[in-house]
């Protein structure tokens, strides 16, 4: 097995003096876990996020992946398969179901709210996992939630999170070499769900809802994570939709991705091609992302 180092992963590179770092300093805080361990390891190696706080998911998967290759002895998890869990009994929150339908111009201004950390995320994480195809998963890592409401009716939610690792039409327009990407991918936001919730049929709600979460999201970011974001990007299957909201909201296909996904170190083809759109919260958001 030692043939297979040096190996990348989260884009650290572990050398054999690295694993035998790594399995001392498991040896020697065992008895705390893997989550005390990713933590302590971060330490060590400075490796923070840019809000300051330390890269202990990316640690973690760091320390499975040398486990699973026989490279690395780790204690059992405390908690293994709770996200699995937790996100097939996502709790039911009833809500109003009646139809709102008609011209924007007929109804009350649409609302929308930041919802995370809030007493109406079980609310969100009910309807997406009720209602949008892909179900509610679990993010990791910096995201933020929306729920859009007209007077207390709850008409749509988005999601967004931490960006694509590798999107080569997006790393071409901006510009991106490997090591600038390293470096910049936190200044940009997926745009992981997007529902409108069945009953409710407006007209240009769909582009509107994504204009407004443009105009806010930079605000609730760098109040949240305590960084800024310059582009927001999303992923739209073509054989489902045709992308029409975000093209009426001023967002920009840029390619298309090749219908695989990473499977550890392989990539596998799933044959669902996905076109790539992005929006710039800036003229200058090139410059941004490649300083």
């Amino acid at each position: 097995m030692m043939g297979m180092l040096p190996i990348t992963i989260r884009t650290r590179t572990i050398s054999q003096p690295d694993l035998e770092f790594i399995q001392v300093t498991v040896n020697a805080h065992w008895d705390k876990g893997r989550t005390q361990i990713s933590k302590i390891l971060c330490q060590k190696w400075n490796w923070f996020q840019p809000n300051g706080r330390p890269k202990d998911m990316a640690c973690r998967e760091i320390l499975l992946t040398l486990h699973r290759n026989g490279l690395l002895d780790i204690p059992l998890g405390k908690h293994d398969g709770r996200n699995l869990k937790r996100n097939r009994s996502v709790p039911i929150v009833l809500t109003d179901q009646t139809a709102i339908q008609g011209k924007p111009s007929d109804l009350p201004t649409v609302q929308l709210k930041l919802v995370r950390n809030t007493p109406l995320e079980p609310l969100y994480n009910s309807l997406v996992q009720q209602h949008h195809y892909l179900g509610y998963r679990q993010i990791v890592g910096n995201h933020l939630k929306y729920i859009a409401f007209i007077e207390d009716s709850p008409v749509a939610c988005l999601g967004w999170g931490s960006a694509a690792w590798s999107v080569k039409s997006r790393d071409s327009l901006i510009g991106w070499d490997k090591a600038t990407k390293e470096n910049n991918l936190h200044f940009v936001a997926n745009n992981t769900r997007f529902l409108i919730l069945p009953w409710v049929k407006v007209k240009f709600l769909a582009s509107k809802l994504l204009a407004l979460n443009a105009k806010r999201i930079f605000n609730d970011w760098m109040r949240v994570y305590n960084h800024p974001i310059y582009l927001l990007e999303t992923f739209v299957e073509q054989d489902r939709f045709k992308g029409t909201c975000y093209k009426a909201a001023n967002w920009v296909r840029v390619g298309q991705t090749k219908g695989t996904a990473k499977r550890g170190h392989d990539h596998l083809f799933h044959g669902k091609i996905k076109d790539v759109y992005l929006y710039p919260l800036g003229k200058d958001f090139r410059k941004k992302l490649t300083g």
